[in-house]
């Protein structure tokens, strides 16, 4: 049986939206997609049955990406999701599976097999997650087993919700949305939480009411241990005005249309040509390292008496979900507050260096096999029957011109990603560096589609004319 005759027969079980009978109102859409938000949000705050809750988490850095929420049913988040569709991803772009996006049963096989990994993925990362322990280390096979179909459950369930708001019952796309949702979330807990850190609050207004009341104003401009304060406020609001400002950066290159006389307009090159992806990715390779280590090191070396495997990670025997206390992966895991930058310039500095590599390591990866590169620009631009003024219209010549362009843009396309995500991590901004990035993207997205929604509305045709469906 071949791979698509074979994804094609699992299609048949898989769990699946039907697309809506008519078209639906903005208000419609809205509503649904509040559907889905409300479900998210009420699975992200239903714990695990069986699951000790609080204790440290060494993956809280990375949980704004994958929308995930320690000890819940969104443990696992959109990881799963994220995963499959990136790994698909590249073999497409590899070219190891061949998929033709304009073809309907195409992009239905890719679809499928989407889910179909993403289920498998759920359930490698159950399992890998009980085996290490993170769960504890005293579990019974039949508690691992349960906890593993509430993880499983959870991943479907997200993954049916994404897919009902892409299918059109919604707005935009159920990941995009999630993310956003826990990245407001957690900015809202910056400013806003009454629990305790210590013996002061720790949200910004109830611990700067506090310091109001005990005449202590000048303790909330910088808090020790990367605490909200005034200062990390005001970082928060400079990194997404520097975002906003560098999203609209872009290099436009005037095209003309073959097919529609007298047309003109622009092929715009966004400075972040690779939008956000690597540091998606860079962030994957944060959370793998962090595992893995924690795994060799609680098999290889609980002791911390091994010095080779030292050099690799070290860990504190009475509290591994701290993170780690030394070692190579120490120094590649973030500082949060400009006291422990000051306390740890090094680490700061190396976690910063790795962050940066990594991103344009990503971005240059992402940018050849994503359908981002010269040629592959050049072919779209081929086949949407446009050409560039001053050069011929065939793949060679504009591949030649985009090549002025798009690798450099593409170098400092990371640079610039991997700089703004570590540095507000270490300066701990509210949210996290990497969630800023990912909202003011997400938020720009959501403002651009609901544009679009709301002049269908007014102007059908004109809905019509560009391609709103």
């Amino acid at each position: 049986m071949s791979f698509s005759n074979f994804i094609q027969s699992m299609a048949t079980v898989l769990p699946e939206v039907p697309k809506p009978i008519k078209k639906l109102s903005l208000n419609e859409k809205l509503f649904w997609t509040g559907i889905a938000l409300a479900l998210y949000l009420i699975m992200a705050q239903t714990p695990l049955y069986g699951v000790p809750t609080g204790g440290a988490d060494p993956l809280a850095y990375t949980r704004i990406i994958f929308a995930s929420a320690q000890g819940t049913l969104m443990e696992l988040g959109i990881g799963p999701i994220v995963t499959a569709g990136l790994i698909l991803q590249l073999l497409k772009g590899a070219e190891i599976i061949k998929i033709d996006f304009k073809k309907p049963e195409d992009r239905a096989l890719f679809t499928s097999a989407t889910k179909l990994l993403t289920i498998i993925v759920a359930l490698i990362e159950s399992s890998a997650y009980i085996v290490g322990g993170f769960f504890g280390s005293t579990l019974s096979p039949t508690a691992g087993f349960i906890i593993t179909m509430q993880l499983l459950a959870g991943t479907i369930v997200v993954m049916l919700l994404d897919e009902m708001v892409q299918k059109g019952w919604g707005i935009g796309s159920g990941i995009s949305l999630f993310i956003l949702a826990g990245v407001a979330q957690r900015i809202m807990w910056d400013i806003f939480s009454p629990l305790p850190a210590g013996n002061e609050p720790f949200g910004l207004i109830p611990f700067l009411i506090n310091s109001t009341i005990h005449n202590r104003l000048h303790a909330t401009i910088i808090r020790a241990g990367g605490l909200p304060s005034l200062s990390t406020f005001a970082l928060t609001l400079l990194v997404m005005f520097i975002i906003i400002y560098i999203e609209g950066m872009r290099i436009e290159i005037p095209i003309t249309s073959i097919k529609f006389r007298g047309f003109s307009g622009v092929y715009p090159i966004k400075l972040l040509y690779t939008s956000n992806v690597p540091i998606i990715l860079v962030s994957a390779l944060l959370t793998n390292i962090t595992f893995f280590s924690q795994q060799i090191w609680a098999r290889y070396n609980p002791l911390n008496n091994n010095q080779f495997l030292n050099w690799l990670v070290m860990y504190n025997r009475t509290n591994i979900q701290a993170g780690p206390i030394g070692g190579l992966v120490y120094f590649l895991t973030p500082v949060h507050g400009l006291d422990r930058m000051m306390a740890e310039p090094l680490r700061a500095i190396t976690y910063a260096l790795f962050v940066v590599f990594f991103s344009v390591i990503f971005a240059k990866l992402w940018v050849d096999i994503g359908g981002l590169s010269p040629k592959a620009a050049a072919k779209s631009l081929v086949d949407a029957q446009l050409q560039v003024p001053g050069f011929r219209r065939v793949d060679v010549s504009l591949e030649s011109m985009l090549s002025r362009y798009i690798p450099t843009i593409t170098i400092i396309s990371g640079i610039i990603i991997g700089l703004i995500a570590a540095t507000s991590e270490i300066l701990g901004v509210f949210g996290s560096g990497i969630g800023i990035l990912l909202m003011i993207g997400i938020i720009i997205q959501y403002y651009q589609l609901l544009l679009r929604e709301q002049l269908e509305t007014m102007m059908p045709r004109l809905g019509a004319l560009l391609g709103i469906k």
